[in-house]
């Protein structure tokens, strides 16, 4: 589920919404595999003529409703969690019925690190983590998609926000408290014998046949 916009302050922008590896799910998913098939040897094998082959057939039933309700609870905590990284902040929120979450400023993170043992090279996941100013100032997150790429794109928003806070503070160096930031120019509009040239370019090219190039031609030419 992705980070809903009520969280997000003005002008704060998603960058990155991700959810744990898939790998997170495959220890329970296997563990389901490995109860279908008991389920499937267990109706094949016993015809329920006798009472433990009825009993069996019977534990192989509430085996798989059980693994099978373990798995659906690790699907939800799945879809629960997300590592979010805005254009002020790295998010990270987990939870079904009871949510935990950690928030760090771009401008309060020192240090961002990764770590992935072969395998998890091979899988594409690993662990980040963000080392910040205060209490609590080392983060670890696991089974995160791609924790280079995560490293990089966290390191670029820092430099972004940097050189926003740098505008902002210029401004109001130049500019005195208070005052609005200056809205850029709009480009002046091109002369109408420039927009005949651009008309006829487009004629050219096919874009506009001889009858349209005429009728738009003759509408500028009205406005001089």
């Amino acid at each position: 589920m992705a980070l809903s916009p009520k969280f997000l302050n003005d002008n704060e922008e998603v960058i990155l919404d991700i959810h744990p590896h898939w790998w997170y799910l495959v220890p329970r998913a296997a563990a389901l595999v490995g109860a279908m098939a008991l389920g499937i040897l267990a109706l094949t094998s016993m015809d329920g003529g006798r009472w433990w082959e009825t009993s069996g057939r019977a534990a192989s039933g509430v085996l798989l409703v059980v693994v099978l309700s373990w798995f659906v609870l690790r699907v939800l905590h799945w879809r629960s969690t997300d590592f979010v990284v805005t254009s002020e902040r790295c998010i990270f929120r987990t939870g079904v019925f009871r949510k935990s979450g950690v928030e760090i400023p771009l401008d309060r993170i020192s240090t961002v690190f990764f770590n992935q043992s072969a395998f998890e090279r091979i899988l594409g996941q690993g662990d980040v983590g963000i080392e910040s100013a205060g209490e609590n100032s080392r983060q670890e997150f696991s089974d995160i998609s791609d924790p280079a790429m995560v490293q990089r794109t966290i390191y670029q928003q820092m430099e972004r926000y940097e050189e926003r806070r740098q505008d902002r503070l210029g401004h109001v160096i130049r500019n005195g408290p208070g005052a609005e930031p200056a809205v850029p120019a709009a480009p002046p509009a091109p002369s109408i014998p420039d927009q005949i040239a651009q008309l006829d370019g487009l004629r050219q090219s096919g874009a506009l046949t001889d009858e349209e190039f005429q009728l738009k031609k003759n509408e500028l030419l009205g406005r001089m």
